[in-house]
């Protein structure tokens, strides 16, 4: 008998059970988001600086809704990083399928938003609002990623909720995958920009 599991309620545990998924911890692995990241204009810091302000505006009137941190934050850094435009396509509430080698297990879902180029996944963005930690969503954007066509290349993710950022990156066989520190916009600095220049270096891949 087949199982059915939606991805918003799957955990690491089940996608390492049924699709024999492994976190790899060596640096090399997942160097992308560190290496070889452009450099930021001044207009894009400014910009991004009224874009944290917006941020801290938010918090002072919860509740923190999944659409108020995609409209605030994540639109301005897709429009900054040049995500609109060709050759990119952006598509929102796209439904996945994965299945299990052994076709016991199938996941469904319906991913918040993905970026395109030509068939390429460049990135999958999976947003929660503040009450959820940048962590919680992770198996569901996995098993999101789990479902790219693509089988040769790397697949990239990215969780938000607004406060924190983390980005991942998925190889499919064997499922292995590496995830990003986390950018907290309550730390010092705007940590929207090495966000921006992330999304930016995986666009260039």
């Amino acid at each position: 008998m087949v199982e059915i599991l939606q991805a918003r309620t799957v955990t690491i545990r089940d996608l390492i059970d049924d699709f024999k998924l492994e976190l790899v911890r060596d640096r090399d692995f997942f160097a992308e988001w560190r290496e070889h990241l452009p450099e930021l204009t001044d207009q894009e810091k400014q910009t991004l600086d009224i874009v944290q302000e917006g941020f801290f505006n938010l918090m002072e009137y919860p509740p923190y809704l999944e659409k108020a941190v995609q409209i605030s934050v994540l639109s301005p850094l897709l429009l900054l990083g040049g995500f609109f435009l060709h050759p990119f396509q952006i598509r929102a509430e796209q439904s996945t399928e994965i299945v299990s080698q052994d076709g016991g297990v199938v996941i469904r879902g319906q991913l918040d938003l993905i970026i395109l180029k030509e068939r390429f996944w460049v990135l999958v963005i999976e947003s929660k609002g503040f009450a959820y930690s940048a962590e919680t969503g992770l198996a569901q954007l996995i098993s999101y990623m789990m479902a790219n066509p693509e089988v040769e290349k790397p697949c990239f993710g990215m969780l938000a909720n607004g406060l924190g950022f983390r980005f991942v990156k998925l190889i499919k066989h064997p499922p292995r995958y590496a995830v990003s520190n986390q950018f907290n916009l309550l730390d010092d600095g705007n940590k929207l920009y090495p966000v921006l220049q992330i999304m930016k270096r995986l666009g260039q891949l």
